[in-house]
């Protein structure tokens, strides 16, 4: 522990089952993006040519014709909705946000508009876009998408996320058929998928990958796709993406990462994955007021996480004390607790160094048996969350 940097700089060393989260770091990047980034870093590169190399690698391993690396996800869905409002009018994407176009309505349904750290709606908007929401939150039908539809829509916005309500709304293949049906492009936002080609095979005109979540590479985001949109989201650098720019060493780290892909022992990584469940499914079990279940991703990603389902009276403490506890001392332990009132949270084995995954049984037995010493229930109000959710952020800096 000693040659942790994280202990170096007075930070707590985190051990993440929440998942590829932002907010922790993404993922464990792999040693063939290190290893690349360390080798271009102190060299000079045309980064354009660098974009080029970086374009064949992203199209072999998605099927797009093209593409290019940006610094997140967020910013591709900027820069793949300003490529359809400007084209590559390089004075329309000089005045962006302003639009001198008269194409600048961008469709998402109801249930895709969500945050996955900031609101979707605003990366649009970023780029000049008009959000025009269609359906309601768990409904959504070809009629609303097809009205929708005029001569000022620019682009759909499609989003794969657990975020986003999964059932009642339109799938990929119907969105894209109305979409195309009128000459409308569709942008998928695919940050945390597993699969590189789906997407694209499925009709979509872009589709946005994380560099840095299951890739393992660095904090980036790919933007992959038809020849033409790919050009023109790649011309917003001399806008807006200047903002959103990416160093040498992030798109030949994603490169690294994308060739590294097609080696992986998925199918190894996933029995490992499997053991941890199994280990925390027998630490848990006969525990009073616990149920732990193994279960399958929401979106299809080929992985399970553990879903522990916490009775207040039996296990004398709430789901959402719980996972409180766990994050609290010199080696917190992060759960995925987005959907915590129903009295639940995940433990996601992706992210874990070897050995982690003994921590987290033995602290979760730990805070259950004191729970369970307790007298009384530990049950935190569940407004207190909401009113100090965001405290952390509003003190920085100290």
């Amino acid at each position: 522990m000693s040659d942790d940097i994280r202990t170096k700089m007075g930070l707590r060393p985190v051990i993440n089952v929440s998942g590829t989260m932002t907010s922790l770091g993404a993922s464990i990047v792999v040693p063939e993006a290190i290893e690349a980034m360390a080798a271009i870093l102190p060299q000079f590169v045309e980064i354009n040519d660098l974009q080029r190399k970086a374009s064949a690698v992203i199209a072999r391993l998605t099927g797009g014709e093209a593409g290019f690396v940006t610094a997140s996800c967020s910013a591709g869905i900027s820069l793949a909705v300003a490529a359809t409002i400007t084209g590559p009018d390089l004075l329309a994407i000089e005045k962006l946000p302003e639009t001198s176009t008269p194409k600048n309505e961008v469709l998402v349904q109801m249930g895709h508009m969500v945050s996955y750290g900031a609101p979707v709606d605003q990366s649009i908007r970023l780029a000049g876009g008009k959000v025009v929401m269609i359906g309601q939150a768990t409904s959504t039908h070809r009629y609303h998408m097809e009205n929708a539809i005029t001569d000022r829509t620019a682009a759909a916005v499609y989003v794969v996320s657990h975020h986003v309500v999964d059932y009642g709304l339109l799938n990929l293949k119907e969105f894209v058929e109305i979409a195309h049906a009128r000459g409308v492009p569709v942008i998928v936002d695919a940050a945390s998928e597993y699969d590189l080609r789906l997407f694209l095979e499925q009709g979509a005109d872009i589709a946005l990958y994380s560099g840095h979540k299951f890739l393992g590479g660095p904090t980036s985001g790919i933007v992959a796709g038809k020849k033409e949109l790919v050009r023109n989201a790649f011309l917003q650098n001399m806008g807006i993406g200047r903002g959103m720019k990416v160093g040498k060493e992030s798109i030949f780290g994603v490169m690294a990462a994308l060739e590294a892909w097609k080696k992986r022992d998925h199918v190894g990584i996933r029995e490992r994955e499997t053991g941890y469940l199994n280990l925390w499914k027998e630490t848990l079990s006969d525990r009073p007021g616990i149920t732990a279940l193994i279960e399958p991703d929401p979106t299809n990603n080929p992985l399970d996480r553990m879903r522990v389902i916490v009775s207040p009276q039996e296990a004398h403490i709430t789901a959402w004390d719980l996972a409180a506890r766990l994050r609290s001392g010199p080696t917190p332990i992060i759960v995925r607790d987005h959907e915590v009132e129903h009295h639940y949270f995940y433990l996601d084995p992706c992210n874990l160094h070897p050995g982690q995954e003994r921590i987290v049984a033995a602290r979760l037995a730990e805070e259950l048996d004191k729970a369970r010493a307790s007298n009384e229930v530990i049950a935190t109000p569940f407004e207190d969350l909401s009113r100090h959710r965001f405290d952390g952020a509003l003190r920085w800096p100290d």
